[in-house]
């Protein structure tokens, strides 16, 4: 199971770095459209409804990424906190199909099962 466990930790981690790439090309997409839109004479409206789009869905997206990014490095490292982080990241994932979907399920998988469970539990006082 702790191969499991820290195969799902690099997943979160890629996925989570995938997201703040993709955040990074939609802000520069929006806000390059926008000042674009701008230099042509367009209306200062439509500059304004881009770039503040473009502000949101970054946010958004990175929102979502750098919880990814902390749950993955836990993961690995075993803390008892980033089971239940993992749980709820592989949640928020659910809906991101296709691979946002089978990522989700097989964190859930492999966070639900008994000797996962066991591998967060903290240590004892005196056996750290």
């Amino acid at each position: 199971m702790e191969k499991h466990v820290n195969l799902l930790g690099i997943l979160f981690i890629a996925s989570g770095i995938m997201g703040i790439i993709g955040a990074s090309v939609v802000f520069v997409i929006f806000i390059g459209s926008g000042i674009f839109v701008g230099t042509e004479g367009g209306d200062s409206q439509v500059i304004y409804l881009l770039g503040i789009f473009g502000i949101v869905l970054t946010v958004i997206i990175l929102i979502t990424s750098i919880p990814e990014i902390i749950a993955g490095i836990g993961l690995i490292k075993f803390r008892p906190w980033s089971r239940i982080l993992g749980i709820i990241v592989a949640v928020l994932n659910l809906p991101a199909f296709p691979l946002g979907t089978a990522l989700g399920i097989y964190a859930i998988w492999v966070l639900f099962q008994d000797n996962a469970i066991k591998l967060f539990k903290p240590a004892p006082v005196g056996m750290q």
